[in-house]
């Protein structure tokens, strides 16, 4: 990047970090959270002062979290939500709460105005117990209501959440998470939701076109992004079998600072955004989504959200992939090999900080429970000693004696809790 723009970037993100420090709450109290409009744009106020969230999705790793230059962390419902209030307070953090609204693709029906209002009396509830919680940033009604989804009545039954929230709870703005922006659903939320203080919206490949995006349909207001990440696995290229092709965590890092600079650090209708996991899971992959590893290891996607946050990389950093390849071919070639046969890997990696670099190997099947929305889906089993390192940057695969969609990861490790990571999709025939 050339180096203007990284001053510049880095001066907004201590601007903001600045503002953050000087909003702490009052222990024990809940703080007054506002959206203002300014000159420019929009800001939430909290406590009266402008307040940029420099948050992250999931509720692991908060101490973490605030060592990064993060301030705020959302959840998906309330399981849990005292303690996670607590620690957000303890750690001077906030968290955006979310409340659990079912969703029509699990079978909930919007034409039954008894569940409906049996939800939305539940909710009541929740927001009752938690709404004084100085901690406590926003409300979020549900988690892409929007997928897969028929009945428009879903956005009455948002509106009244809204409308109880504001009932219930003066102090803390509500919004709803859409999954993407497209001209239908906005055009719902303003005919159907006037209850709701801003728009939320979850985009991935296509984060940095999104201040366009909602000009386009209309939306002037404010909004939050509040997830945001890699290339998604439904927006990526795919083999001729059908399998994503997921970046390389040095990949990662550059979308997701490039991203993350030309939309929500330069629109000023932006509110901030959570970026997407903290923490770590299995979807399409287990380690497509998240910023740490199974083992708790921090990739340079990591060192990235320091940077934004604070405008500091981290002391030590993380190592690097430039190449990985299985005979000779790359991630997006289809690659497609001949069963128990041997085949040479290559791999080039390496370290800004020079340290001594280990290297493992982990041979899944392609994952086949698959989930929509972040539902929950189970991990491959590994298949053990298919793969025998030569070197750190060759070793020799394998290749079972089953037929069908494999897919080859590595992890590249510096010693000091810090890991590159690649995965390379191949097809047994």
């Amino acid at each position: 990047m050339k180096i203007l723009l990284k001053s510049c970037f880095a001066a907004a993100v201590l601007m903001a970090s600045s503002s953050t420090i000087s909003a702490a709450p009052q222990s024990g109290k809940p703080q007054k959270v506002e959206i203002s409009k300014t000159a420019s744009g929009y800001t939430f106020k909290r406590n009266g002062l402008p307040y940029f969230v420099k948050g992250a999705g999931g509720t692991s790793q908060t101490e973490k979290l605030k060592a990064a230059g993060g301030n705020s962390f959302r959840t998906w419902g309330t399981d849990n939500g005292a303690a996670h209030l607590d620690r957000a307070e303890q750690l001077g953090l906030t968290v955006t709460m979310g409340l659990d609204v079912a969703r029509e693709r699990h079978g909930f029906n919007y034409d039954d105005p008894a569940a409906v209002k049996k939800q939305l009396e539940k909710l009541r509830k929740e927001v009752q117990k938690y709404k004084d919680h100085p901690a406590l940033l926003a409300w979020g009604i549900g988690n892409e209501l929007n997928l897969d989804y028929k009945n428009p009545k879903v956005w009455d039954a948002v509106n009244d959440i809204a409308k109880m929230i504001h009932e219930e709870d003066p102090n803390h703005p509500a919004t709803t998470m859409l999954a993407g922006i497209n001209q239908k659903e906005i055009d719902h939320i303003k005919a159907k939701c006037p209850a709701l203080d801003f728009l939320s919206v979850q985009v991935y490949g296509g984060l940095a076109k999104v201040p366009q995006q909602l000009q386009t349909t209309g939306w002037n207001g404010p909004y939050l992004v509040t997830e945001w990440g890699p290339t998604g696995h439904w927006e990526c290229p795919k083999t001729s079998w059908g399998a994503p092709v997921e970046e390389t965590s040095t990949e990662k890092a550059e979308v997701y600072k490039t991203r993350y600079e030309a939309s929500i650090l330069k629109d000023k209708n932006c509110l901030g955004s959570y970026v997407f996991l903290w923490g770590q899971k299995q979807e399409r992959t287990p380690t497509w989504y998240g910023l740490f590893t199974e083992a708790g290891e921090t990739s340079e996607v990591f060192d990235v959200m320091q940077y934004e946050w604070s405008g500091k990389w981290p002391q030590n950093r993380a190592p690097n992939i430039s190449s990985l390849k299985i005979d000779g071919k790359s991630a997006r070639s289809s690659i497609h090999l001949n069963p128990q046969e041997k085949y040479l890997i290559a791999l080039s990696a390496s370290d800004p900080d020079n340290d001594k670099l280990t290297v493992r190997w982990e041979l899944l099947p392609e994952a086949t429970d698959l989930g929509q929305g972040g539902d929950r889906e189970s991990r491959p089993v590994a298949i053990p000693d298919m793969v025998t390192s030569t070197s750190l940057t060759n070793a020799m695969l394998t290749v079972p004696t089953k037929l069908g969609a494999y897919r080859l990861f590595v992890y590249v490790s510096d010693g000091h809790n810090h890991v590159a990571t690649a995965n390379i999709p191949f097809f047994v025939e």
